[in-house]
């Protein structure tokens, strides 16, 4: 999920997306952000999610998660996407251009470093990351769980757009309040192909940070053809700091670090 250029296709079929350009402080630093249409059943979602001027104004976005014993620390720069998480054990960084990884004592990392540093934010960024550059919309069947239907969004992204291009997404709301309810998924980073199995996250409660409304829980069930089993994982959020200020300096690769090929 990386930034380039929008290809909208709309559930209402708009003809044309409009383009202007917002500037931001951040830092004492302007940025620019661009702003353009969006279909307007993704624009009632992230207007109910508390709405797009107050997630550009953002300079970065941080939250915990509780791992066992430890907790596990996420800090993104939101518009250059650089980030950096923090265990008891390790750090893991993303410079901008290079995946870092840096052993605080003698314990190995066990993980996949350049699937994981980006991995936890894009699900906890939901819905505001599906306004980055480079998505397709489309719509998508609805998901019925306990008799209520839930519309649905299909996400796409560009070709050569980060480390998994073909990954898809389809996002299903409460049509009444218009927030993200459930998220399905697919993972293409090992295979490197199109899959066609999808996993599913429920958004089960929201927190109020700063005017957004950012998750408090997400719940991983069991999916399969289409219908929806019982809940295998849950992880809660805390510590979670929207901040219009950021420390760009917290992103470089130590003396002490190594590149993750």
């Amino acid at each position: 999920m990386k930034k380039i250029v929008i290809v909208f296709v709309s559930i209402l079929a708009l003809s044309a997306c409009k383009k202007s350009t917002t500037k931001y402080k951040t830092n004492n630093v302007a940025q620019e952000v661009n702003t353009k249409e969006l279909p307007e059943n993704i624009s009632g979602i992230l207007k109910a999610h508390g709405g797009l001027d107050i997630w550009n104004g953002m300079g970065s976005l941080a939250f915990g998660m509780q791992k066992g014993e430890d907790l596990e620390m996420t800090t993104t720069a939101l518009k250059s996407r650089k980030s950096l998480i923090e265990t008891a054990h390790h750090k893991l960084g993303f410079d901008g251009t290079n995946v870092w990884l840096q052993n605080k004592d003698t314990v190995t990392y066990k993980g996949k470093a350049k699937f994981y540093y980006n991995l936890m934010f894009y699900f906890y960024a939901m819905p505001f990351v599906l306004a980055d550059d480079g998505i397709t919309y489309k719509e998508a069947p609805a998901l019925e769980v306990d008799g209520k239907k839930y519309p649905g969004i299909h996400i796409s992204y560009d070709a050569g757009v980060g480390e998994s291009p073909d990954d898809e997404y389809i996002l299903y709301y409460d049509d009444e309040t218009k927030k993200m309810t459930w998220l399905a998924y697919t993972v293409t980073y090992f295979s490197k192909e199109k899959a066609t199995k999808y996993s599913l996250i429920k958004y089960v409660d929201w927190q109020n940070v700063d005017g957004l409304q950012l998750p408090a829980t997400l719940q991983w069930h069991v999916y399969a053809d289409g219908k929806v089993g019982e809940v295998r994982n849950e992880v809660k959020f805390t510590q979670v700091v929207a901040s219009k200020e950021i420390d760009a300096s917290m992103f470089e690769k130590p003396t002490n670090s190594v590149v993750v090929e």
